[in-house]
């Protein structure tokens, strides 16, 4: 495997593989890789000549520096995830000041609305941080295929505007959710839940379903107001948001529509914050 630290090496090794008619995938991430990622990375290969995969945490978009600090960490381990898959994947493993040579600050991106609810309503200027270092490392691997994952749908839908927006040549890929037998989404922050606190997590993806199952049948208010007492059942939960939303403009629905639309919710579960999502059609 292939591991490179600096923006330079990384773009000379990758522009002799793209001379010679290699097609790039490219899976960003922020380490302490799980199933989820792992998944990603193995849809790249299929579809793929080279695969690149990032590990940087992100500093800009964390809304908390103790969150930053927290955030699980295990370069060893994830390089050895990568590779029981293949040795031919190309590692970026840059620190901060590569990433961030002129300072680490956001630039300021328009988001066409993306960013009113949910995520960006919750966590202050996280979205422009999450743009922020995909805009940069975009323009270094300069792929034609890049990866993310359906959980984050609303960040996904805000790289996808990104791309768009800035005409860049790369194919916003979109991968399912992996989940556990039991439900809760593959997240590395599961990683710093007890055993009786994953359980507990998996009252969001009930809270999930309950909301497909009615989408139906019961107007959204019903359906909004039955998901919080459900939540509220459980005093280990401190839900942050409930909604049901289009996914085109991820606007809140006050009805039911013929459009392709998704129930998001985020909650604290034992003081680690998760998210998930899932489809109602």
């Amino acid at each position: 495997m292939l591991i490179f630290t600096d923006i330079s090496s990384i773009k000379s090794h990758l522009n002799k593989l793209e001379k010679v008619g290699n097609i790039i995938g490219f899976v960003p991430t922020m380490g302490s890789l799980h199933n989820g990622h792992l998944s990603l990375v193995k849809k790249s290969i299929l579809e793929n000549n080279v695969t690149v995969v990032s590990i940087f945490v992100n500093p800009t978009q964390f809304d908390n520096s103790e969150d930053l600090q927290t955030y699980p960490s295990n370069i060893e381990n994830d390089i050895g995830l990568l590779k029981s898959i293949s040795d031919e994947i190309i590692l970026f493993n840059p620190d901060s000041d590569e990433i961030y040579s002129d300072g680490i600050k956001s630039h300021q991106f328009d988001f066409n609305g993306l960013d009113k609810h949910m995520e960006g309503k919750s966590r202050q200027n996280h979205f422009q941080g999450v743009a922020t270092v995909v805009n940069k490392l975009l323009s270094i691997v300069e792929p034609d295929n890049i990866y993310f994952g359906e959980k984050d749908f609303q960040q996904l839908r805000i790289i996808e505007n990104l791309v768009f927006e800035k005409k860049i040549n790369t194919k916003v890929v979109r991968c399912e959710t992996l989940r556990e037998l039991d439900g809760l989404a593959l997240s590395s922050r599961n990683s710093k839940l007890s055993f009786s606190s994953k359980k507990i997590a998996t009252n969001l993806f009930k809270a999930l379903n309950f909301a497909k199952e009615k989408f139906s049948t019961l107007d959204i208010f019903e359906i909004e107001k039955k998901v919080r007492e459900k939540i509220k059942a459980h005093s280990e939960i401190k839900l942050d948001y409930f909604m049901i939303a289009d996914e085109e403009k991820l606007e809140p629905l006050i009805s039911g529509n013929n459009k392709k639309n998704r129930a998001f919710i985020a909650a604290y579960i034992s003081g680690v914050r998760l998210i998930d999502n899932i489809k109602l059609y």
